[in-house]
């Protein structure tokens, strides 16, 4: 007997879903979803700052503030390059969460360049901002700690969060990055990754 599977598509109406030829019936991950869709952006700093060498408290390396009122950042990385290494270094990413309605009055878009990875124009839907003083919060560590030897003071390893999803930014609300090492002789050019996500189409609640 045969069988048709039928969802609701984007319109709201009612259609079929097709299978290949040999009957594989497959889905994507949302991430392709959005990003064939635009929604994509990634920022990161020019410059390198100094790493703390203390947990993080009202100083950020960079934010991102969702300035908006329609979208949703749904944050996919953040990460931090070393530019400039100390002869033993151990480092790791922290992030915090800012609540909704907490950015500071101080926040500026220090970096108006969006990176866009479906090779579209972008728009400027948030605040990029450098070493900002923002509201103390829940710093957490999210990536692997990074532990090296070098001889050298050239750029080296790559500090990496993969949140996947597991941040949402709503309006009014944001996300900050610091990177806590060994020494504060180590530098770091840091930024994020994101998609800007209609919440008609990802409501936050």
């Amino acid at each position: 007997m045969q069988t048709k599977v039928r969802g609701i598509n984007q319109a709201g109406s009612e259609v079929d879903l097709e299978a290949s030829e040999g009957g594989f019936l497959g889905t994507i991950p949302h991430t392709v979803l959005w990003t064939a869709k635009g929604y994509s952006r990634t920022a990161m700093a020019t410059s390198a700052v100094a790493a703390l060498v203390v947990r993080p408290t009202s100083t950020a390396m960079v934010s991102l503030y969702n300035i908006g009122t329609t979208n949703n950042l749904v944050i996919e990385r953040a990460f931090a390059h070393e530019l400039v290494s100390a002869a033993v270094t151990t480092a790791a990413l922290w992030l915090c969460v800012h609540p909704v309605g907490t950015i500071v009055a101080g926040a500026a878009n220090d970096i108006t360049q969006r990176g866009n990875l479906s090779g579209r124009a972008v728009g400027d839907d948030g605040y990029f901002d450098i070493e900002d003083t923002v509201v103390a919060g829940d710093w957490v560590p999210w990536s692997e700690n990074y532990g090296y030897v070098l001889t050298v003071t050239t750029p080296s390893v790559v500090l990496m969060a993969n949140v996947n999803g597991r941040i949402i930014i709503p309006p009014t609300a944001g996300v900050s990055l610091q990177v806590v090492a060994s020494v504060n002789t180590a530098t770091f050019c840091s930024g994020f990754h994101w998609f800007s996500v209609p919440s008609t189409e990802l409501a936050v609640t």
